[in-house]
């Protein structure tokens, strides 16, 4: 199985990398052709949009998208996945997945450390900003962990911070067969 991780000049890509490597993943370059495609999350909104479209993986993304090919976002990737943002002053988002993201109002902001998702066990978070959909399949202290729609799948978490937990997340999402 090969993944292809879409960076845009800043992010986790190193540490997604790495975790998908350990699963016996092997990594591309070609984000159209790979068995999975990760849209990974860590800086902006507005620099993350900025750098995937200088990249081209904005459309290669919403090829896969159309064509129902797997795709996994995690935190920012996520976030980036939604219809709009109200980060950096309100941006258009890749609008994979119908819903919007709003800045956290309530409890600790940033978001940072290990909190519980659904009955599934503690993953790592690091957010100040939310996703708000319809397709969310699992919350955190009231927060969206995790959101499911057609070929896309997101989580709010670092699987790759995560642990045992955050592999077998990501042996789920590289490997559904299996499970």
């Amino acid at each position: 199985m090969n993944v292809a991780i879409c960076g845009y000049g800043a992010g986790n890509v190193r540490s997604v990398e790495i975790a998908f490597r350990r699963l016996g993943a092997e990594i591309t370059e070609d984000v159209r052709g790979a068995d999975l495609a990760v849209l990974p999350g860590v800086g902006s909104a507005r620099a993350a949009l900025a750098g995937l479209r200088e990249r081209g993986h904005d459309r290669a993304l919403r090829e896969r998208f159309a064509a129902a090919r797997p795709i996994l976002g995690i935190c920012l990737g996520l976030q980036l996945a939604l219809d709009w943002t109200e980060e950096d002053g309100g941006v258009d988002g890749l609008g994979l997945v119908p819903g919007r993201v709003l800045r956290l109002r309530t409890g600790r902001v940033p978001r940072m450390g290990w909190a519980e998702v659904g009955d599934r066990g503690a993953f790592y978070f690091a957010h100040a900003y939310a996703a708000e959909t319809e397709y969310a399949t699992s919350w955190s202290e009231g927060v969206v962990a995790e959101a499911r729609f057609g070929s896309f799948v997101g989580c709010q978490f670092h699987p790759e911070k995560s642990g045992a937990l955050g592999a077998r997340y990501l042996e789920e999402a590289l490997f559904p067969s299996r499970v």
